[in-house]
């Protein structure tokens, strides 16, 4: 790996409690292709403190552990900390501690992230992925609090999942419960290097739709320019559009009929538009659940936002299937 080098600048340090105080705390570590947050938890899951900076993944992993170190350090002086979790993007090896080589952070090869912060920290740390740390959030105090199985959806530049039961992650034999992007809801759908054809990712993520925009409507903007084009009543931003939230309906069939949850709470950045998409797809679900599932299922937006994940990375430290 080389030697760590310590960066400095934070953009942004939010306290909403007392510093150098004994309770225990737990610290999260959202590690995102543009943002990199820190933030320090309680066991209940309210967030404490937060330190949110850029990334900057072209500086590679040294760079960015150098950062997670340094902030870490400056919050471990001021805070009993218990445990470290780190949400992070895909892949991973979560029983190695490895982040594998996840497509917004290049260079990521086979960094054995956790090894590394527990030698620097001397702290027991966790690792998932970053969907998985947004749905413990929104499981257990955001959008599906009080709800004994809760499925999290994010749709944004990719699509992705988490199942919380009894407020417990589950992560699967393979630790890839949840990777939802990859299910197949039409074999005739587009191709992708690493996902099947016709994978719901292809068809229902805020990339899906960006890359139709491009094609169809000759723009050169995100997603949100194709949802805001579709509200305007263009009739071909509106096909788009209505592709996605059919596929998304699909997809949402398959996870009810397959693990049947009392909630389904989606995020992400596509959902942003959540006041147009949102009626559009509970109408289309419908139309492929089993007639006694049909307006069974509560599906709502997620609460937390981009605190989500940061929060939920925290939590990671608590759960019995680590």
């Amino acid at each position: 790996m080389g030697k760590l080098s310590y960066p400095g600048s934070v953009e942004s340090i939010k306290i909403t409690g007392e510093v150098a105080d004994m309770e225990k705390y737990l610290l999260g570590i959202d590690l995102g292709g543009t943002n990199l947050r820190i933030a320090v938890v309680t066991s209940e899951g309210q967030l404490m403190e937060e330190i949110n900076i850029k990334t900057e993944s072209d500086k590679g992993p040294n760079y960015i552990i150098g950062q997670m170190i340094q902030h870490c350090e400056k919050i471990l002086q001021d805070r009993n900390i218990e445990a470290i979790g780190i949400g992070s993007p895909g892949p991973l090896d979560v029983k190695q501690g490895l982040i594998l080589s996840p497509n917004n952070l290049p260079g990521w090869d086979n960094i054995p992230i956790v090894s590394m912060l527990e030698k620097a920290l001397n702290k027991k740390v966790y690792l998932d992925n970053d969907a998985n740390a947004a749905a413990l959030a929104e499981a257990i105090i955001g959008a599906g609090e009080g709800k004994e199985s809760v499925f999290y959806i994010t749709v944004s530049t990719g699509v992705g999942g988490g199942f919380v039961f009894r407020k417990q992650l589950l992560q699967g034999a393979h630790f890839c419960a949840g990777e939802i992007g990859n299910l197949i809801v039409d074999c005739e759908g587009p191709s992708h290097h690493a996902l099947n054809v016709g994978a719901l990712e292809t068809l229902a993520s805020g990339t899906a739709v960006k890359q139709r925009g491009r094609e169809q409507l000759r723009i050169t903007g995100h997603a949100g320019e194709v949802i805001e084009m579709a509200m305007n009543g263009n009739e071909e931003a509106g096909n788009i559009v209505d592709q996605m939230i059919v596929s998304l309906a699909k997809g949402i069939a398959n996870i009810v009929h397959t693990v049947d949850p009392h909630i389904i709470v989606l995020g992400g950045g596509v959902m942003q538009s959540k006041d147009y998409i949102m009626p559009l797809l509970l109408e289309r679900v419908n139309d492929f659940l089993y007639p006694q599932l049909q307006h069974k299922v509560e599906i709502v937006d997620a609460s937390l936002g981009t605190k989500a994940g940061v929060i939920g990375a925290a939590l990671l430290t608590q759960q019995a299937s680590f």
